[in-house]
């Protein structure tokens, strides 16, 4: 069953298959979240079975919205699919766009509506193997210094997201932590 996802196509926006949009470099809709405890970020690696950047580190969790799923109820929905988090509460941060290469000929060119939750330290993580092979909390500035030491390491839209809207999305909370 292929997965349809909000897409435009000569400036309509309609759904369109997955993988078709990144082959395609169709700029479509999207959601990122970051869960954070105290100045902690909580990271996955990508399970190897991902169609592009498996291996690679990137924020708690990202997806693409259904057709018909508003941005908010999909980071939900994904929080729980991909880690296994249930009932945190999510505060929408910033809504932006970028493009990147994404290897294997293909391209996000994503809207992305980005999440960030507050854990408890008791949280409860539990990765989805067909989506995660790992999980790690960070610090912020640990995170960014690898970043910048390892770029490779992590997905490309971490890097934009720390280099670009890291201000937005953490605040002053942890930019000056």
């Amino acid at each position: 069953m292929s997965i349809m996802i909000p897409a435009w196509v000569d400036g309509t926006l309609v759904p369109v298959e997955k993988l078709e949009a990144h082959v395609k470099g169709l700029k479509h809709k999207a959601v990122s979240v970051f869960v954070i405890r105290g100045t902690q970020v909580l990271l996955q690696q990508r399970a190897m079975g991902k169609y592009h950047t498996p291996g690679l580190w990137a924020n708690t969790c990202c997806t693409h919205p259904d057709w018909d799923e508003t941005p908010g109820d999909c980071a939900v929905r994904r929080l729980e699919e991909e880690v296994g988090i249930t009932g945190l509460a999510l505060d929408h941060r910033h809504h932006l766009e970028y493009r990147a290469d994404v290897g294997g000929g293909l391209i996000e060119h994503e809207v992305v509506d980005v999440y960030v939750g507050h854990a408890p330290d008791d949280l409860e993580v539990v990765p989805n193997p067909d989506e995660v092979m790992a999980v790690e909390w960070i610090e912020f500035h640990a995170l960014r210094d690898a970043v910048a030491r390892d770029p490779e390491r992590f997905t490309p839209w971490l890097r934009i997201y720390l280099s670009e809207h890291a201000d937005v999305i953490f605040g002053t909370d942890l930019e000056q932590a």
